[in-house]
């Protein structure tokens, strides 16, 4: 399952990325709005595609399907690396399927059922995101409904990738993993949790206590 990180702090990404783990990122016009003082729009998301090297979603704002292909045509002129996210809308579709022609990578996103992802996937999307947390806010199990595309998509042979998003904490990462999903996007803290453990921490400062007590050196 790949890893990727969702926000617009560039400072949260060379981080993550400096770990060696860091797949893609995933951004939204509310990401990008707290970070006011780091350059325009497009200067931000060019320095965030140069550090990922990999996807990078950015959300048009546009509500119409011709203001959608235009936005998202100006916003795959950043870099190879840009994805457009279009919300699962009447518009979002038709707006997907004229780019799925010209060869846009388009990530529907603000997807909460099965019966979406299935439309984002006909409409030529290449990347679909349930999102799960929000789901589970208003009393829904989010897992189930990934577990549900995971099985239609596979059921078809289809071929469109499940970004399991909104990521509340290192559990739902555990759940994305065993439920099959392709990628799982998370704030930078749920990427920290995760390397946390306490014995991990009791185990490091047993072996470096006894270290200490040799006298030996390494170098």
């Amino acid at each position: 399952m790949q890893l990727y990180l969702d926000t617009g702090n560039i400072d949260e990404i060379k981080e993550i990325a400096a770990w060696g783990v860091l797949d893609g990122v995933t951004t939204n016009p509310t990401l990008l709005s707290r970070e006011k003082g780091r350059g325009d729009y497009r200067t931000l998301l060019k320095e965030i595609c140069d550090v990922v090297q990999g996807p990078v979603s950015a959300e048009v704002t546009a509500l119409d399907a011709e203001g959608m292909v235009r936005q998202a045509q100006s916003l795959s002129k950043i870099s190879e690396h840009i994805v457009v996210k279009i919300p699962c809308i009447p518009e979002g579709l038709k707006a997907t399927g004229v780019l799925f022609e010209e060869g846009i990578h388009v990530n529907m996103t603000l997807t909460f059922s099965p019966l979406q992802a299935i439309l984002a996937a006909n409409a030529g999307a290449a990347y679909v995101s349930p999102f799960v947390g929000r789901l589970d806010d208003i009393g829904h199990e989010g897992i189930n409904q990934v577990a549900r595309i995971r099985e239609i998509f596979d059921n078809y042979g289809i071929d469109t990738q499940i970004i399991f998003a909104s990521t509340r904490h290192p559990e739902h990462v555990m759940q994305a993993a065993l439920i099959g999903a392709d990628i799982c996007t998370m704030p930078a803290k749920v990427f920290r949790q995760m390397v946390k453990h306490p014995l991990t921490d009791i185990g490091l400062k047993r072996f470096l206590d006894d270290w200490e007590k040799t006298g030996f050196s390494i170098e």
